[in-house]
């Protein structure tokens, strides 16, 4: 009885909130006084510059949207169909095609200096992209501010944007600041013998970014203190120098992890699963099951170049892979 009268209740309940539903519909359609129209604004059309702020410790670092790329499964030559299209409902995102994810760089502010990691992508590229100095500008920021720009690595939604459309430096006062493998593997004019044509691609628009900042440049090798509060980790396979950068004040980090994940639905889930850019996938699979495994034991907050903007949150264990979860909204610096 009790449970025929909870079925009762149930279905009542749905009948008042169609009930609802029908009511709200008749003011929409005009059947009741609606107030007169106010004058019509154009449609937006395209986002805002993206930035956004958030503390660690004493520290100071800004999300900045650059703009956005594409990918889809032909990206994952590992994936699997089958899971793919669940991972795909899970995230609610449509069952096949390309999906925007984001292109995002990191400006830290230690107090004395403004250090940009990564330069985004340049304009000449195409429209999604090569939005950074709009995002700076939001940030208050002006190009002639900043003092270095850390390059995780040297592919062109990562610096293409170290130059202007005439192929000037874009931060006339910056050092350049790079793992030395990377630097040596991208300046080698040498590897376009040879090369696939996407290498060639990537090679072609590599080189010209090094020749503006050649004076300014400082490069490294493996973990070093590059400034007070920042720390270089290498995190190869990626690309031969592939780089991340640990932020950390007091008792507080947040690590910037650089392309250990660009298709979050997908890679979280599933680390194995390499996307055609590695350049040696199997080291990149293996650095991405460590970090994530790092990251998730440790609880360290982590921000991506590719993870949904403004690109921040942790990783937790789940099943046999992980779960990204967002950082809840921080409207306190």
């Amino acid at each position: 009885m009790e449970e025929h009268m909870q079925n009762r209740d149930f279905r009542l309940s749905r009948r008042a909130f169609a009930a609802g539903v029908g009511a709200a519909a008749a003011v929409g359609t005009g059947m009741l006084p609606t107030a007169p129209a106010l004058a019509k604004a154009p449609l937006g059309g395209k986002q805002l510059p993206g930035a956004a702020r958030m503390k660690v410790g004493n520290i100071e670092v800004t999300a900045l949207c650059d703009g956005f790329t594409k990918v889809s499964e032909k990206l994952f030559p590992k994936s699997d169909e089958a899971r793919a299209k669940e991972l795909r409902a899970a995230a609610f995102l449509k069952p096949t095609g390309e999906i925007p994810i984001p292109v995002n760089a990191f400006l830290v502010n230690t107090g004395d200096r403004l250090i940009l990691i990564d330069a985004g992508n340049a304009l000449n590229y195409g429209p999604t992209m090569g939005h950074l100095p709009d995002a700076l500008k939001a940030a208050d920021i002006e190009p002639e501010q900043i003092d270095a720009v850390l390059v995780t690595h040297v592919h062109p939604d990562h610096t293409n944007g170290l130059l202007t459309d005439k192929g000037a430096r874009a931060f006339p006062k910056a050092e350049l600041v790079m793992q030395k493998a990377e630097h040596d593997f991208w300046n080698d004019a040498d590897k376009l013998n040879g090369a696939s044509p996407v290498m060639k691609r990537l090679l072609d628009m590599a080189l010209p970014v090094f020749k503006p900042y050649t004076k300014q440049t400082r490069l490294f090798e493996g973990a070093v203190d590059l400034f007070p509060g920042v720390r270089s980790v290498p995190l190869f396979g990626h690309t031969p120098g592939h780089t991340g950068y640990m932020i950390t004040s007091g008792a507080d980090s947040l690590f910037v992890w650089g392309d250990i994940v660009h298709f979050a639905p997908f890679q979280f889930a599933q680390p194995e699963w390499s996307i055609v850019y590695d350049r040696n996938p199997e080291a990149a699979i293996a650095t991405r099951k460590r970090t994530l495994d790092m990251v998730a034991t440790d609880k360290i907050a982590v921000v991506g170049v590719h993870l949904p903007f403004p690109g921040k949150g942790h990783v937790v264990k789940a099943g046999s892979g992980y779960q990204f979860v967002p950082t809840h909204f921080e409207p306190a610096l």
